[in-house]
């Protein structure tokens, strides 16, 4: 399975290979190691590939910058080094165009207006990845959160779920998407820890 790990930016949309969502991609995000590790774990492998995408606004407000152009720009440059950092593939840069061939097997591009979120909810995937596409769901891959800590997993959820919050500017409906290639019984693991949780 080609799994590729993508910020989960409603526009997102992977045409080949299958989409993990981490809010910019993980760059800055806290704990981003350890949540790699669990993940790694429980999708049972060391081959996952990452991308960038255009307008990312998690890269805007965390590099405090002030146009577009200057976000992709170093959007491409920071996922390239985080890949190296952690040993992921990179795959390369999704842009609003066409869907785009990409290195490592991964097909991409970005779907949703320029400048314009149009999301209402949140779709946390917790059986392997986004498997069917969406534009009116961000995305948050949930399928490590029955093997890591608790404290983790919370920390990690709800910083995504603030952030995405916010830039839609409403109330975001919780939704899970359970279809994937893990074992059910972890599927339903990870769904037990976000009821836990009060995300779902």
């Amino acid at each position: 399975m080609d799994y590729v790990i993508t910020c989960g930016d409603e526009g997102v949309q992977i045409n080949a290979g299958t989409r993990l969502g981490i809010v910019g991609a993980g760059y800055k995000l806290e704990k981003f190691a350890e949540v790699l590790k669990y993940l790694r774990k429980s999708l049972g492998t060391e081959s996952i590939r990452i991308v960038g995408s255009a307008e990312n606004d998690w890269m805007k407000q965390v590099l405090d910058l002030d146009t577009w152009e200057q976000v992709d720009a170093s959007t491409q440059q920071h996922i390239a080094a985080l890949a190296d950092e952690h040993g992921l593939l990179y795959a390369g840069f999704l842009p609003f165009a066409d869907p785009r061939q990409l290195k490592h097997d991964i097909k991409g591009h970005m779907v949703r207006p320029k400048k314009v979120h149009v999301a209402n909810g949140i779709s946390f995937t917790l059986g392997g990845g986004e498997q069917t596409y969406h534009l009116g769901r961000f995305v948050i891959s949930a399928e490590w959160i029955a093997a890591a800590p608790e404290a983790l997993a919370k920390s990690v959820l709800e910083t995504q779920v603030a952030f995405y919050t916010k830039i839609a500017g409403i109330k975001l409906e919780h939704v899970c998407a359970e279809a994937g290639e893990l074992d059910p019984a972890l599927v339903k693991k990870n769904k037990k820890r976000l009821e836990k949780l009060g995300l779902i």
